[in-house]
């Protein structure tokens, strides 16, 4: 099938999201453990993608469980590290598609507050052609319905949309529609496919 614009994931697939290893080398991981084992961050971190308030939903969070409370604000405080660094790998992919003028989507789990900082830190969220960002549609990855939302949105058969993630699940619902899909592990595989489709020159996908 041909492919009519190409859907990025951000978090691991344009910069890296690993909560667990920022606790690690800041508190150890034996208290991180702890920390994830009695504070559902990753829940919380869900109620933000969906459109909680990014700051508020956090520090609720920290007083409700006070013997964390610092670790708990740290997810606010320092959340730039939680979402770093970037794969520049795919940051030039992005880039190059678009020189080609291959229409480039982004479809992420984000929160409101959290995505309009991070477009004061990260340059190539303003790259794209069309941004969907969960917390803004109120759903999440991978409920079907923000599939269905970027296809009513953009007007491309779901054939021929290419998507990009990390997580299986959200491939499969992907798929479930219809869309063509690619399972995200490291860049040089994404550029290998982005090849194999046509869109890319080995040189220019950096290969």
């Amino acid at each position: 099938m041909a492919v009519e614009a190409v859907v990025f994931d951000i978090g691991n697939v344009l910069t890296r999201w690993q909560p667990e290893a920022f606790y690690d080398r800041v508190i150890g991981e034996a208290r991180r453990k702890a920390l994830f084992a009695e504070v559902d961050l990753h829940h919380m971190n869900d109620l933000i993608d969906r459109g909680a308030g990014f700051r508020e939903t956090i520090y609720d969070w920290a007083e409700n469980h006070p013997a964390w409370r610092d670790e708990v604000r740290m997810w606010h405080d320092r959340w730039i590290e939680l979402a770093s660094p970037r794969i520049e790998g795919s940051i030039a992919l992005q880039r190059a598609l678009r020189k080609k003028g291959v229409p480039v989507f982004a479809l992420t789990n984000f929160g409101v507050s959290s995505f309009e900082y991070a477009m004061t830190q990260m340059d190539f969220l303003h790259e794209f052609d069309r941004l969907y960002v969960s917390g803004r549609m109120g759903v999440i990855k991978p409920e079907a319905r923000i599939y269905e939302m970027v296809e009513e949105d953009c007007g491309v058969a779901p054939g021929d949309l290419i998507f990009a993630d990390d997580r299986a699940d959200n491939i499969a619902a992907a798929a479930a529609r219809g869309w063509q899909t690619h399972h995200f592990t490291a860049w040089e595989g994404w550029a290998r496919r982005l090849v194999d489709e046509g869109l890319l020159t080995e040189g220019e996908a950096g290969l």
